[in-house]
């Protein structure tokens, strides 16, 4: 570590600072009838910022995601899933 600036230490520190515990949603998603749904909602969902990674369950017309808050909330996933084909809303504890 010899060669590293104050600077660079910091954004180190800043950086290690920042992260955040992931978020974990589940959301209902309608119109899913066969494997190709999960690819088109899966590469859906990796185009936004936060997501780390996604379980879609066509039996249970669920799709569970695991994001960082910061970085998006559940409304943008429902959009983007809608968006995608597949009319979503998020599941209430419970459900």
């Amino acid at each position: 570590m010899r060669n590293l600036t104050a600077g660079m230490v910091a954004t180190l520190w800043l950086g290690l600072a920042h992260a955040a515990t992931p978020t974990t949603a589940v959301l209902h998603a309608a119109n899913m009838t066969c494997p190709a749904c999960n690819v088109t909602i899966e590469k859906a969902l990796n185009r936004v910022p936060g997501v780390t990674s996604t379980k879609v369950d066509l039996k249970a017309e669920t799709v569970t995601v695991t994001f960082d808050a910061d970085r998006t909330t559940v409304p943008v996933l429902a959009r983007t899933i809608t968006d995608a084909g597949f009319p979503a809303t998020a599941k209430a504890h419970g459900d």
